[in-house]
């Protein structure tokens, strides 16, 4: 294996909508700089980046696969990322390491959803960005549309390296940089190099000077260059177009065939010598502030940005070395636990293929395997002072499902499965809901979903049902009302007597305190689920002894932890504990526990109870065409429209609507708007239901009790 200098490494991610070609494109780089000695196809389900079984069952990219190849002295370290916004966890960490965005557009289609989710993240962190149009040979190619659409979505900066045309019959590229026509033959592969025609001088003399213009802008002395000579040669050129990516000012255009090896080649010659390598570009921040140098003799710093898990080898680790080198045999200290972790072992993998080296130095990326206390997130580095990188803030899940096993045998080891995959992708979240007395798995949408219950079912051997999780309702009462209870118990010897009268009362904050009544204690509880419980003492004459008030206000409480109407949590009530009676004998702290709770129970339903539900802030990307349906959607799932604004050639439709009329809402949206819509969502608040679902609500929970 060839050592790499940290000025000759470059790490690129390919980004893009799903089918614009990215899997394909990195199989052909691969294939190309002939480190494959054949090019594997989605649907012969044998490319290099899928190689997974659920990928090649699906034809489609899943997980983010680290790949490298090696062109003209660079290494170039690619990862091939899903397509899809529900894998948006895959991409996001694979965005955070790489230097150089590529983003992958289909020639049919420009522009599509999805990719300005992507876009987002690029944009955050103003990573040095390059746009690759691919299927530039397709019968429907639209190479001047899909172009267009690139500057609409992303800004004037998006500036052509390279234009297709057809000459005689056979697929050409003309190139504005090197100002020459690349002639490819039927099979693509290694191009002719000629002079551009006559037919394309102008245009291409026009482009030209464009792209003269943009990298002038960039540098000051280039910029008296381009003044003094009208122009700039190539290199003054590279040189200011290598500016201008690692300032986020300039967008290279490039146009490929990955399918037929058209192309390529040049791509990677760009990638070597003009995008920028990690230690080009500013220094990294690190959490405590210092300066994360990128230089081979600085102490050893490593960040994980992706764990994963193989049956056959258990965890392998990936990451991206940020200063120093390192090397096998290496201990590191893990910034998080403080362990320390032994590299026995690094790889530079290319899918499922492990090839092993002695060191990898700043900039590079590679794999372990087995370490034990390290996770996605996690800095690793060497000497006494830690460094901590920056973390990959990873998106919210959108959707929520109650999951259990088939078989009962397999809880516990269900559970086990699901925190290992959330370790492996932190867009899933699993909770064992005390509340709702469910499993609760959050993922970002439907195919997550189904590629979550794959990986359970075929590789872990578990059946699971998913159902729609119990909405998290709240109990409150709208007026007050006063109740009271006996407890009385005789069973031979010592009985149980206790009696208690209570009024409660809807809190809300700010209210006087209750008149007519001798308070003698207040008590205000923060519950642990929202809102509050204010309980009063205000016994005279000592009808019931202090000692026995705790036990009344634990028989409340148990009440609060599940409501009479739903079993839902209740909150936002005061109670006023002022008569009762009690036995010198018989009197306990069970007896009054019991008294306590029935009195509530019986007065919280005398009070006009009230259930409320959760309020979700909805935010929807979706194409201007397609609002009208998205709107008619959202009024009927009774949302308040918050407000619209314009995203590029998206509207921004803000909602606030209910949890439980968002049950399977990411597959009307992507029914709705052909996938060409997103959404993200957040907790508001609680809000009351409307009495005619409320009384729905109440009678399903009741059937659920009763069955």
């Amino acid at each position: 294996m060839t050592n790499f200098d940290d000025k000759h490494i470059k790490n690129v991610v390919f980004v893009g909508a799903h089918k614009s070609g990215k899997t394909t494109l990195a199989e052909t780089m691969l294939f190309e700089a002939g480190l494959i000695n054949r090019r594997g196809t989605i649907e012969g389900k044998n490319t290099v980046s899928d190689y997974h079984e659920i990928e090649q069952e699906r034809e489609m990219t899943i997980f983010a696969t680290p790949l490298h190849t090696e062109w003209r002295n660079y290494k170039i370290n690619i990862i091939d990322t899903p397509g899809l916004d529900d894998f948006i966890g895959e991409i996001a960490s694979a965005l955070r390491v790489a230097d150089t965005v590529a983003m992958v557009i289909n020639a049919q289609h420009g522009v599509e959803v999805g990719t300005e989710i992507i876009w987002n993240y690029t944009d955050r962190f103003r990573k040095p960005t390059l746009f690759v149009i691919n299927q530039i040979d397709h019968p429907k190619v639209a190479f001047d549309e899909a172009f267009q659409s690139i500057k609409k979505q992303f800004g004037s900066n998006a500036t052509l390296i390279q234009y297709p045309i057809v000459v005689d019959g056979q697929q050409c590229i003309i190139d504005v940089l090197k100002m020459r026509m690349y002639k490819f033959g039927p099979d693509g592969g290694k191009p002719e190099k000629l002079d551009i025609p006559a037919s394309e001088k102008a245009r291409a003399d026009e482009l030209h000077n464009e792209l003269v213009e943009k990298a002038a802008e960039n540098d000051e002395e280039l910029m008296e260059l381009y003044f003094d000579k009208g122009t700039l040669n190539e290199d003054e050129m590279r040189k200011g177009i290598k500016m201008g990516m690692a300032n986020h000012e300039l967008f290279p255009v490039f146009c490929v065939s990955a399918e037929k090896d058209m192309g390529s080649g040049r791509l990677m010659g760009f990638i070597d010598n003009v995008c920028p390598a990690a230690s080009d570009l500013e220094n990294e921040q690190s959490v405590e502030g210092d300066s994360i140098l990128c230089k081979p003799e600085e102490k050893a710093t490593l960040f994980v940005f992706k764990t994963q898990y193989e049956p056959n080898l258990g965890q392998i680790s990936f990451f991206k070395v940020k200063s120093g080198k390192i090397k096998a045999g290496d201990k590191l200290t893990n910034g998080r636990t403080s362990d320390d972790e032994s590299f026995n072992q690094l790889f530079i993998m290319d899918g499922n293929k492990r090839t092993p080296v002695d060191e990898l130095t700043c900039g590079d990326i590679g794999a372990t395997l087995k370490l034990k206390h390290t996770e996605t997130n996690d800095t690793l580095y060497s000497g006494s002072q830690p460094v901590t990188v920056k973390p990959i803030k990873f998106p919210q899940p959108r959707i929520r499902r109650a999951v259990k096993a088939v078989n009962k045998r397999d809880d516990e080891k269900l559970v086990e499965i699901l925190k290992k995959l959330s370790s492996q992708d932190p867009t899933i979240k699993v909770e064992m809901s005390h509340e709702l007395k469910q499993l609760i798995l959050s993922c970002q949408g439907e195919l997550h979903l189904a590629v979550i219950e794959w990986i359970v079912k075929v590789e872990n051997g578990i059946e699971v049902e998913f159902s729609q999780p119990r909405i998290s309702y709240r109990e409150t009462i709208q007026r007050s009302a006063s109740a009271s209870y006996r407890h009385k118990k005789q069973s031979g010897g010592a009985g149980q007597f206790g009696e208690v009268h209570l009024k409660v009362e809807p809190w809300y904050e700010g209210m006087p305190e209750p008149e007519g009544y001798n308070i003698r204690g207040k008590e205000e509880i923060n519950l642990n689920w929202g809102g509050k419980l204010i309980f009063y003492n205000c016994i005279v004459g000592g009808v019931i002894d202090a000692r026995y008030l705790p036990s009344i206000q634990k028989g409340i409480m148990e009440v609060m932890e599940e409501g009479p109407l739903t079993g839902s949590y209740i909150r936002d009530v005061r109670v006023m504990v002022y008569d009762g009676k009690m036995h010198a004998v018989d009197s306990n702290d069970i007896s009054f526990k019991i008294a306590g709770s029935h009195a509530f129970k019986e007065a919280f339903l005398n009070a006009n109870p009230q259930l409320l539900e959760p309020i979700q802030e909805l935010e929807v990307q979706v194409p201007e065409s397609l609002m009208g349906d998205v709107m008619t959607d959202l009024q009927n799932r009774r949302a308040i429209i918050l407000g619209m604004e314009a995203s590029g050639i998206y509207q921004r439709i803000k909602a606030k609507t209910p949890e439980a009329e968002l049950y399977q809402y990411s597959t009307t949206l992507r029914s709705l708007t052909q996938g060409r819509a997103s959404f993200s969502s957040k907790f508001s608040e609680f809000m009351t239901v409307p009495q005619n679902i409320q009384k729905d609500v109440i009678e399903a929970n009741k059937q659920l009790a009763e069955a």
